[in-house]
């Protein structure tokens, strides 16, 4: 029987489901006149809908089922609040690109914020002041300027290459240090050795909370916000204490670094940094615009630190699983390595003449893409599409595994085949891009896209022309046979795997030892 304890919150939580259900349904009602229909999926339950479908284990994957019965469109409801994920380009292209008024909004997660997640500017509403942090993070990472982190980029391989020389068994902890210091050195000035330095060790937390909060289905609280205002000792709230933990660390990713820079400017010690460079702006501002503009730059420098410190640290792991698996791609790209640099570590400036190196790139984006259901958008208003009614506040999702896994797009999609991006030793014209759904869609692709690739290629050229990357041992001294498998989440990541990281010569060892004389 329920107790009087019980009896309070699930009362309280049974009238929030009916009333936002109500009120949901009046207002699809009123937006939808000519009572279209909505786009297919599996039929739902009164009230809750959707609820016991809505997939919180690898998505993706159950999406990417549901297509082949419903076809490029699934639609669900969940007490009131419509899920929409896309599994194809053309989908993804009509409504995040050719109607991207008004499919570039962001839904409002209230667990996110409950967690202190305010100051990631990937989780801003569309508008103003979305757009003005926007133009403040493209100043420093288009297209034209990434170049110019290039020899941070450089020495930043060539450290995980000695780092690995002595560690090798830490291989995916020191994936992680150099692109937490590649980021760290770009945005802040700062140099990050170890890899318990609690800059990584905060991004490493926010981030895996990021992933937990965003899925849809794992609290309540995101389809029902007025819970946000139970209190934290409530019967049941440890989901909102938990959330509480959060924001201190959060306050540490956004506040001390931006801080840390202000402190040794103020003393004359501060290196050069893109937040370097924004504060000394400040000057030029009244004290009340001067306030905006600084929660602006910290915010934009944070986003920076929190994405580039982890986000293409699980390609990079994607590829070490990939040459564990693939031991002849890995001959083909050292053989163009070798036949390239003559016995030299790998520069930028051979880019262009490494189709190889590069199709792998392009290949490790696809084969298992970060976020694989990528970051969700939301109808501002109401819309109509191929004859079906999408209810204002719908959240978009474009599922980036299945387009990228498409067989018709590519073929044999769950092989990793760099050749796929190649037609007579040069990069082929007409493939479909990778990057066009593996940095998300639409105004909300990701600005740092472009050194993430300049990072990507760095690594690999840098770790095949020294590095022989194969399975690890068992206890008999017979090679692991395992199978490619990643993590839950809006991030994802490879499942720890052990692999042997060897030296290919005495000469590549050599070069390694004397990488730091050559930077």
């Amino acid at each position: 029987m329920m107790n009087d304890l019980t009896r309070p919150p699930v009362l309280f939580t049974g009238a929030l489901i009916i009333i936002w259900y109500l009120k949901r349904h009046f207002r699809r009602s009123q937006d939808n006149p000519h009572g279209l229909p909505l786009p297919p999926g599996p039929q739902g339950y009164p009230i809750i809908g959707n609820l016991f479908d809505l997939p919180t284990w690898k998505p993706w994957l159950v999406y990417n089922e549901l297509f082949k019965i419903y076809g490029d469109m699934v639609y669900m409801n969940v007490l009131g609040q419509g899920f929409l994920v896309l599994g194809s380009s053309k989908r993804t292209y009509d409504l995040f690109e050719k109607r991207s008024s008004n499919y570039s909004d962001r839904a409002q997660v209230p667990m996110m914020d409950l967690m202190g997640y305010d100051y990631n500017v990937g989780l801003f509403p569309y508008g103003p002041w979305w757009r003005y942090h926007r133009r403040i993070f493209h100043d420093f990472l288009h297209p034209n300027i990434v170049g110019s982190h290039e020899p941070t980029q450089t020495a930043a391989s060539r450290t995980l290459l000695r780092n690995i020389l002595r560690s090798p068994e830490d291989f995916l902890d020191l994936i992680r240090l150099s692109f937490a210091s590649t980021i760290m050195r770009i945005v802040y000035g700062v140099d990050v050795k170890d890899i318990h330095d609690p800059y990584i060790k905060n991004v490493e937390k926010a981030m895996h909370g990021l992933s937990d909060a965003g899925t849809p289905g794992n609290y309540l609280v995101n389809l029902l916000p007025a819970m946000r205002h139970i209190p934290s000792w409530f019967p049941g709230a440890g989901w909102k204490r938990m959330a509480k933990s959060f924001q201190a660390i959060n306050r540490e990713v956004a506040f001390t670094p931006f801080e840390r820079v202000k402190e040794r400017m103020a003393l004359g010690e501060a290196s050069t940094s893109v937040a370097a460079t924004l504060i000394e702006r400040l000057s030029d501002f009244e004290p009340v615009k001067k306030e905006e503009e600084e929660t602006v730059y910290r915010n934009t420098c944070a986003l920076a630190y929190f994405a580039g410190a982890d986000t293409t640290v699980s390609s990079v792991q994607s590829f070490f699983m990939a040459m564990c698996l693939y031991p002849d791609i890995q001959k083909r790209a050292q053989a163009e390595l070798d036949a390239v640099l003559k016995g030299r570590l790998p520069e930028f400036t051979d880019r262009p003449v490494l189709p190889y190196i590069n199709a792998l790139v392009k290949e490790t984006l696809r084969w298992q893409p970060v976020t694989p259901l990528a970051v969700p958008h939301m109808a501002t208003n109401a819309d109509t599409y191929n004859g079906f009614f999408i209810p204002k506040g719908t959240i978009v999702f474009g599922n980036t595994w299945s387009i990228l896994h498409n067989p018709e797009t590519y073929k044999n999609p769950e092989e990793y085949n760099p050749e796929r991006f190649l037609k007579d030793g040069k990069l082929a014209s007409g493939v479909v891009e990778p990057a066009s759904a593996a940095f998300g869609f639409g105004r909300r692709i990701c600005v740092g896209r472009f050194l993430s690739d300049s990072s990507l290629f760095s690594t690999i050229a840098h770790v095949l022309s020294v590095y022989d990357i194969k399975p690890g041992l068992d206890g008999d001294g017979k090679e692991v046979k395992f199978k490619p498998d990643v993590t839950p989440g809006i991030v994802s990541y490879p499942v720890p795997f052990s692999c042997r990281i060897i030296p290919r010569s005495s000469a590549a060892e050599n070069l390694i030892r004397d990488s730091q004389a050559a930077e």
